[in-house]
């Protein structure tokens, strides 16, 4: 297929806010119908539907709990078999709960493992077989982050899911090369989103070579990139975009 990517279905998760969000947006933009999966904001999943629409593009609404193995495998099934195999899949949903392990609570790290590692099982295995079966390549995006490459204090969990996807990422590209299907991970920095809510943007900032944090936009303008049909040779790779900190 061309780069029109005029038939291509793309799931994003957690496209309802932040880099998901964005994420959604450019894909839609570059001519891809987008299925924006969110949990539980769904007036924000529909303002995301709602300006894809108004710009002209194609988008549905996925709601599903992507730690939720049963719910996720029940809702993708519904959804491959009504609608036809994703072309692309853009793991996005992911979540923090930040303490020094000392004080960090078994629910913690089960929450954070189970959304940002737990999901990438969660939401690909029922999706893998059916990308091969459209027998026209494909891409898988997971969205990492440098405490995965790194570690960050305060986020072992975090950081232990993040690395994982990394890991994943690598095997995973291996399995699907010969179906030219990529698998990457981008692992962003200090993003502009409600991740950073309560922290003090200054104090981030000194900490990037840029002197400031990154936009939503620009990690989307990279994993748009790695959806398309022009990163074809780029796969099992971590795309770190930090503005210098690593």
């Amino acid at each position: 297929m061309s780069d029109s990517n005029s038939a291509r279905r793309v799931l994003v998760t957690g496209g309802s806010r932040g880099i998901g969000r964005a994420v959604a947006l450019e894909l839609a933009a570059a001519g891809m119908s987008v299925a924006i999966n969110y949990r539980s904001r769904s007036d924000e999943a529909e303002a995301v539907q709602a300006a894809i629409e108004t710009a002209g593009g194609q988008a549905s609404l996925l709601p599903f709990d992507v730690s939720d193995r049963a719910a996720a495998a029940a809702a993708l099934a519904a959804d491959v078999e009504a609608n036809g195999p994703f072309w692309a899949v853009v793991l996005s949903a992911g979540v923090t709960a930040d303490a020094p392990l000392a004080q960090m609570d078994g629910e913690a790290w089960d929450r954070v493992i189970s959304t940002n590692l737990g999901g990438f099982y969660n939401v690909l295995h029922p999706l893998v077989m059916p990308m091969v079966r459209l027998r026209d390549g494909g891409r898988i995006v997971a969205l990492s982050s440098v405490a995965g490459c790194v570690g960050i204090a305060g986020q072992t969990n975090y950081g232990a899911s993040k690395a994982g996807l990394i890991g994943a990422v690598r095997a995973l590209a291996k399995e699907l090369a010969k179906r030219k299907i990529t698998v990457n991970a981008v692992a962003p920095g200090f993003i502009a989103t409600d991740m950073l809510e309560g922290l003090e943007r200054k104090e981030l900032a000194a900490q990037v070579p840029m002197r400031r944090v990154g936009e939503p936009e620009e990690v989307a303008g990279l994993v748009g990139y790695l959806c398309s049909d022009r990163a074809g040779y780029l796969t099992g790779q971590t795309v770190v975009l930090d503005g210098g900190m690593t």
